[in-house]
């Protein structure tokens, strides 16, 4: 019904955000990403999803359409609703979703309140083939296939267990060793992701 809404942000609180339309103020529950890029007084642009239930119309707003996207698969999958969707995307920008549905990264996940260990593996399982980009910004010389692919490998999934038992989260470990050869010996593997993830990349 509502493709987006562009106005002026009138009021704003750690979930939501005012914008006034034509003398009509909507307003949208978002993500704390969204609410970063969110301006009082400021002329904003939301992509909006409306969700109609039996006894409520609730609109949400996104800055970007990318982020919509994914708020719109998450929805979609078996026990998430909109208010565990918005926690999920306020934990995780939408790239870094991707890139922890394709390394089966569940912790990541959980971290989003309100979203337990079997709602995390459901997203995973449901959107695994969603997340089979290549991921946009900062992260656009990751590929999720690959992150993916290196998991199930011999090698690589043993340099991937190895380097989440010395406390790097497992979608870390994973886009490190995804960027190395597959042929090189597991020890070979953690000392070149190790050298990668203390470069920060």
């Amino acid at each position: 019904m509502f493709y987006s809404l562009t106005g002026t942000v009138i009021a704003q609180d750690a979930s939501s955000v005012a914008v006034s339309c034509g003398g009509v103020g909507f307003l949208c529950q978002t993500t704390a990403n969204t609410l970063r890029d969110v301006q009082q007084g400021k002329e904003i642009t939301l992509y909006t999803h409306l969700n109609v239930r039996e006894d409520a119309l609730d609109l949400f707003g996104f800055s970007g359409q990318y982020e919509l996207e994914w708020f719109r698969h998450l929805i979609g999958v078996t026990g998430v609703g909109p208010k565990a969707a918005l926690a999920i995307l306020s934990q995780l920008s939408p790239d870094k979703l991707a890139l922890c549905i394709s390394a089966g990264d569940v912790k990541a996940i959980t971290r989003a309140p309100g979203v337990g260990p079997k709602l995390a593996q459901r997203v995973i399982l449901e959107l695994k083939d969603k997340a089979k980009t290549v991921l946009s910004g900062a992260d656009s010389d990751v590929n999720v296939n690959s992150v993916a692919a290196v998991q199930d490998l011999p090698n690589t999934g043993e340099a991937i267990a190895a380097l989440t038992m010395l406390g790097y989260s497992q979608s870390e470990a994973s886009v490190a060793v995804s960027k190395l050869d597959p042929a090189l010996s597991v020890q070979d593997l953690i000392r070149g992701a190790l050298k990668q993830l203390s470069r920060g990349v």
